[in-house]
């Protein structure tokens, strides 16, 4: 006598059952192994292993790795600083929006780099003509940068 009215159907022991159970055993195991090999794999003393590279950073080449190091916007926007000091705001304006044409990549810093020049402007041409720079890179944040140097 069977304990249910309802016998039991073969539904559900294909081939793709079979695939799900093997993936369900073998994916953790692959996915811990990945994770304790990429753990294993970072520097996490800090300190060079390359005793090239060590002997690059105490030479005068050291100054340019360092700087070769740092994220791109970073670079961009130092480079826009001293144009702005150099020129003018318009110019720094048009080659920040030259480089995020170049490498989309950068438009997700565009803001904070206009925000940045507007604060300089205001610091190097005072409020009124910095404002006078003014144009529509970035959302404007160029302009918010001005206003939050004045304000």
């Amino acid at each position: 006598m069977t304990h249910s009215l309802h016998p039991q159907t073969r539904r559900g022991r294909g081939p793709a059952r079979r695939i799900g159970r093997s993936l369900a055993l073998v994916l953790p195991v692959v996915l811990v192994l990945s994770g304790t090999l990429a753990v294993a794999s970072v520097n996490w003393s800090g300190t060079p292993q390359s005793p090239v590279l060590t002997a690059a950073d105490t030479s005068a080449a050291g100054a340019s790795s360092r700087a070769a190091a740092r994220a791109p916007q970073d670079v961009l926007r130092d480079h826009l600083l001293m144009e702005l000091q150099k020129k003018d705001p318009g110019a720094a304006l048009t080659q920040l929006q030259q480089a995020v044409n170049d490498r989309p990549s950068l438009a997700e810093h565009c803001a904070s780099i206009a925000r940045s020049l507007g604060k300089a402007a205001v610091r190097l041409y005072g409020p009124t003509k910095a404002q006078s720079y003014a144009r529509p890179v970035c959302d404007t944040s160029f302009a918010s940068g001005v206003v939050a140097a004045n304000g």
